[in-house]
Protein backbone atom coordinates (compact mmCIF):
# COMPACT_ATOMS: atom_id res chain seq x y z
CA UNK A 1 0.00 0.00 0.00
CA UNK A 2 3.01 2.53 0.74
CA UNK A 3 3.75 2.20 -3.34
CA UNK A 4 0.22 4.50 -3.52
CA UNK A 5 3.10 7.58 -2.93
CA UNK A 6 4.43 6.21 -6.33
CA UNK A 7 1.13 7.35 -8.15
CA UNK A 8 1.15 11.24 -7.66
CA UNK A 9 4.73 11.29 -7.98
CA UNK A 10 5.46 9.41 -10.89
CA UNK A 11 3.02 10.82 -12.50
CA UNK A 12 4.02 14.63 -12.19
CA UNK A 13 7.32 13.34 -13.72
CA UNK A 14 5.60 12.21 -16.20
CA UNK A 15 3.29 15.10 -16.61
CA UNK A 16 5.66 17.85 -16.72
CA UNK A 17 7.58 16.81 -19.37
CA UNK A 18 4.89 16.55 -21.73
CA UNK A 19 2.40 18.77 -19.54
CA UNK A 20 -1.65 17.99 -18.58
CA UNK A 21 -4.03 19.60 -20.82
CA UNK A 22 -6.79 20.05 -18.26
CA UNK A 23 -8.06 23.52 -18.05
CA UNK A 24 -9.19 25.22 -14.54
CA UNK A 25 -12.83 24.93 -15.62
CA UNK A 26 -12.50 20.76 -16.26
CA UNK A 27 -10.60 20.74 -12.63
CA UNK A 28 -13.37 22.67 -10.91
CA UNK A 29 -16.27 20.85 -12.36
CA UNK A 30 -14.34 17.53 -11.24
CA UNK A 31 -13.89 18.95 -8.10
CA UNK A 32 -17.23 19.25 -8.02
CA UNK A 33 -18.49 16.21 -8.35
CA UNK A 34 -15.20 14.93 -6.11
CA UNK A 35 -16.67 17.11 -3.34
CA UNK A 36 -20.27 16.37 -3.44
CA UNK A 37 -19.95 12.64 -3.69
CA UNK A 38 -17.26 12.43 -1.12
CA UNK A 39 -19.46 14.28 1.14
CA UNK A 40 -22.50 11.42 -0.02
CA UNK A 41 -20.12 8.50 0.45
CA UNK A 42 -19.04 9.87 4.40
CA UNK A 43 -23.23 9.97 5.09
CA UNK A 44 -23.73 6.63 4.07
CA UNK A 45 -20.36 5.59 6.47
CA UNK A 46 -23.42 7.56 9.19
CA UNK A 47 -26.17 5.47 7.78
CA UNK A 48 -24.09 2.26 7.84
CA UNK A 49 -22.63 2.89 11.64
CA UNK A 50 -26.22 3.72 12.70
CA UNK A 51 -27.50 0.27 11.10
CA UNK A 52 -24.91 -2.03 12.89
CA UNK A 53 -25.84 -0.65 15.86
CA UNK A 54 -29.60 -1.09 15.53
CA UNK A 55 -28.36 -4.41 14.70
CA UNK A 56 -26.21 -5.02 18.29
CA UNK A 57 -29.25 -3.30 19.96
CA UNK A 58 -31.67 -6.13 18.51
CA UNK A 59 -29.80 -8.80 19.66
CA UNK A 60 -27.32 -9.10 16.36
CA UNK A 61 -23.61 -9.30 16.02
CA UNK A 62 -22.42 -7.01 18.84
CA UNK A 63 -19.56 -4.83 18.42
CA UNK A 64 -17.89 -3.72 20.95
CA UNK A 65 -14.28 -4.07 21.24
CA UNK A 66 -12.24 -3.36 24.91
CA UNK A 67 -11.37 -0.32 26.01
CA UNK A 68 -7.76 -0.89 25.83
CA UNK A 69 -7.55 -2.11 21.87
CA UNK A 70 -5.50 0.03 19.80
CA UNK A 71 -7.63 1.97 16.81
CA UNK A 72 -5.81 -0.82 14.09
CA UNK A 73 -7.71 -3.30 15.93
CA UNK A 74 -10.78 -1.86 16.81
CA UNK A 75 -10.78 -1.41 13.29
CA UNK A 76 -10.24 -5.18 12.46
CA UNK A 77 -12.56 -6.05 15.10
CA UNK A 78 -15.13 -3.93 13.39
CA UNK A 79 -14.79 -5.04 10.22
CA UNK A 80 -14.56 -9.10 10.82
CA UNK A 81 -17.87 -8.39 12.52
CA UNK A 82 -19.63 -6.70 10.48
CA UNK A 83 -22.42 -9.10 8.95
CA UNK A 84 -21.29 -10.38 5.53
CA UNK A 85 -23.91 -9.49 3.65
CA UNK A 86 -23.71 -5.49 4.37
CA UNK A 87 -19.84 -6.44 3.77
CA UNK A 88 -20.99 -7.68 0.73
CA UNK A 89 -23.11 -4.48 -0.04
CA UNK A 90 -19.94 -2.25 1.01
CA UNK A 91 -17.65 -4.29 -1.40
CA UNK A 92 -20.20 -3.32 -4.20
CA UNK A 93 -20.78 0.42 -3.28
CA UNK A 94 -16.75 0.76 -3.68
CA UNK A 95 -16.78 -0.62 -6.90
CA UNK A 96 -19.80 1.95 -7.89
CA UNK A 97 -17.58 4.36 -6.39
CA UNK A 98 -14.27 3.56 -8.41
CA UNK A 99 -16.93 3.50 -11.84
CA UNK A 100 -18.56 6.73 -11.04
CA UNK A 101 -15.33 8.26 -10.36
CA UNK A 102 -13.75 6.70 -13.78
CA UNK A 103 -16.41 7.59 -15.47
CA UNK A 104 -16.03 11.48 -14.64
CA UNK A 105 -12.47 11.04 -15.83
CA UNK A 106 -13.39 9.86 -18.98
CA UNK A 107 -15.96 12.50 -19.64
CA UNK A 108 -13.62 15.31 -18.53
CA UNK A 109 -10.95 14.48 -20.60
CA UNK A 110 -9.66 13.56 -23.92
CA UNK A 111 -6.27 10.89 -23.74
CA UNK A 112 -5.47 8.46 -21.57
CA UNK A 113 -2.88 10.50 -19.30
CA UNK A 114 -5.12 13.81 -19.04
CA UNK A 115 -8.18 11.13 -18.41
CA UNK A 116 -5.77 10.00 -15.34
CA UNK A 117 -4.58 13.28 -14.39
CA UNK A 118 -8.67 14.35 -13.99
CA UNK A 119 -8.86 10.67 -12.20
CA UNK A 120 -6.45 11.28 -9.65
CA UNK A 121 -7.84 14.98 -9.38
CA UNK A 122 -11.56 13.81 -8.73
CA UNK A 123 -10.30 11.27 -6.42
CA UNK A 124 -8.58 12.98 -4.47
CA UNK A 125 -10.90 15.42 -3.73
CA UNK A 126 -13.50 12.82 -2.98
CA UNK A 127 -11.18 11.15 -0.36
CA UNK A 128 -10.25 14.34 1.34
CA UNK A 129 -14.39 15.66 1.33
CA UNK A 130 -15.11 12.29 2.57
CA UNK A 131 -12.57 12.38 5.71
CA UNK A 132 -13.83 15.68 6.17
CA UNK A 133 -17.69 14.72 5.99
CA UNK A 134 -16.91 12.64 8.21
CA UNK A 135 -15.42 14.46 10.93
CA UNK A 136 -18.40 17.12 10.77
CA UNK A 137 -21.00 14.42 10.85
CA UNK A 138 -19.41 12.14 13.25
CA UNK A 139 -16.54 13.74 14.90
CA UNK A 140 -14.52 10.91 13.34
CA UNK A 141 -11.26 11.15 13.42
CA UNK A 142 -10.56 12.22 16.38
CA UNK A 143 -6.94 12.26 15.01
CA UNK A 144 -5.30 11.71 12.08
CA UNK A 145 -3.70 8.23 13.60
CA UNK A 146 -6.77 6.56 13.35
CA UNK A 147 -7.04 3.82 11.85
CA UNK A 148 -9.45 3.05 8.65
CA UNK A 149 -10.52 0.78 6.69
CA UNK A 150 -9.39 2.62 3.20
CA UNK A 151 -10.66 -0.41 0.20
CA UNK A 152 -12.37 -3.84 0.83
CA UNK A 153 -11.22 -4.72 -2.94
CA UNK A 154 -9.77 -6.94 -3.60
CA UNK A 155 -8.77 -7.33 -0.18
CA UNK A 156 -9.03 -5.31 2.90
CA UNK A 157 -6.20 -2.26 3.47
CA UNK A 158 -6.41 -0.42 6.23
CA UNK A 159 -3.98 2.26 6.90
CA UNK A 160 -3.84 5.72 9.77
CA UNK A 161 -6.01 8.25 8.17
CA UNK A 162 -3.01 10.84 7.41
CA UNK A 163 -1.66 8.09 4.85
CA UNK A 164 -4.62 8.55 2.15
CA UNK A 165 -5.07 12.01 2.80
CA UNK A 166 -1.58 12.40 2.37
CA UNK A 167 -1.12 10.77 -1.27
CA UNK A 168 -4.45 12.48 -2.06
CA UNK A 169 -2.94 16.23 -1.41
CA UNK A 170 -0.01 15.12 -3.47
CA UNK A 171 -2.28 14.10 -6.27
CA UNK A 172 -4.10 17.25 -6.58
CA UNK A 173 -0.30 18.73 -6.33
CA UNK A 174 1.11 17.01 -9.14
CA UNK A 175 -2.23 17.60 -11.43
CA UNK A 176 -2.30 21.34 -10.12
CA UNK A 177 1.28 21.62 -11.27
CA UNK A 178 1.79 19.83 -14.08
CA UNK A 179 -0.71 21.69 -16.54
CA UNK A 180 0.03 22.72 -19.66
CA UNK A 181 0.73 26.86 -19.40
CA UNK A 182 -0.67 27.20 -22.90
CA UNK A 183 -3.90 25.40 -21.52
CA UNK A 184 -6.56 27.70 -18.87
Amino acid sequence: MNLLLLAPAVSYVYWRRTGLLLGWRTLAMAALFGASFGFVEAVVVVYLRGTLVTLAQSGGTSFQVPESASTYQQTVSFLTQMPRNLRTIEIYREAATMAMLVSVAILAANGAKERFGAFLWTFAIWDITYYLGLWATLRWPASLKDYDVLFLIPVPWFAQVWFPLLVSALAMLAVALSRSSSHS
